[in-house]
């Protein structure tokens, strides 16, 4: 953006802005140009402060020099300068950026809070609290301890079934077959439907 900045550009008069986007309004390319020339860096500037993301700053100003391509016909010299209006173009964009990144961060964060897993910490305090403890600890008491053996590794230990096997010199087979077994038993001692 830099490099088509003439040198003559930074010092336009806002009686010279304001000619040059009435020019655009009629679809002078030339008078486009020049006006690109007078206010893109200015234009820059105001969005790098709003966002403080250069490389976002530089898409904001190319979406606002389009915009004024494309909406100069609105412009009315009687309410004010050509510079106001189009800074104002730019802060708006500028803001709805802001908001755009930061509701995607949010819907980011959602989307992670509910698809993290609760801590096991969390999930053995939620049970405590349904006074379901004392239950659980009746029904795994009756089962026999080559059932419980592995319920115990598994689920309080955070074991994986492989290793389970291992610790237990046990085919997987036999591990994943003792723990369905164990598993349905709970579920008939604690009273949940199959």
């Amino acid at each position: 953006m830099a490099k088509r900045q003439a040198s003559w550009a930074q010092h336009i008069d806002a009686s010279e802005t304001d000619r040059l986007l009435l020019s655009v309004a009629e679809g002078s390319q030339d008078a486009f140009t020049r006006l690109y020339d007078a206010v893109a860096g200015p234009i820059y500037g105001l969005a790098c402060q709003v966002l403080r993301d250069p490389a976002r700053a530089e898409e904001v100003a190319q979406e606002v020099m389009l915009e004024v391509w494309q909406t100069a016909p609105r412009y009315r010299p009687e309410s004010g300068h050509a510079m106001t209006w189009m800074m104002t173009i730019a802060h708006h964009r500028a803001v709805d950026c802001v908001r755009t990144v930061r509701r995607a961060a949010e819907r980011e964060r959602t989307v992670s809070q509910r698809e993290s897993v609760p801590a096991f910490d969390d999930v053995a305090e939620a049970v405590e609290a349904l006074g379901e403890r004392e239950e659980i600890r009746t029904c795994l008491r009756q089962l026999t301890a080559e059932l419980l053996q592995p319920v115990l590794l598994v689920y309080y230990r955070g074991l994986t079934h492989a290793e389970v096997a291992s610790v237990l010199s046990l085919p997987l087979g036999t591990v994943k077959s003792r723990l369905r077994r164990a598993l349905t038993y709970m579920r008939h001692c604690l009273g949940a439907p199959r």
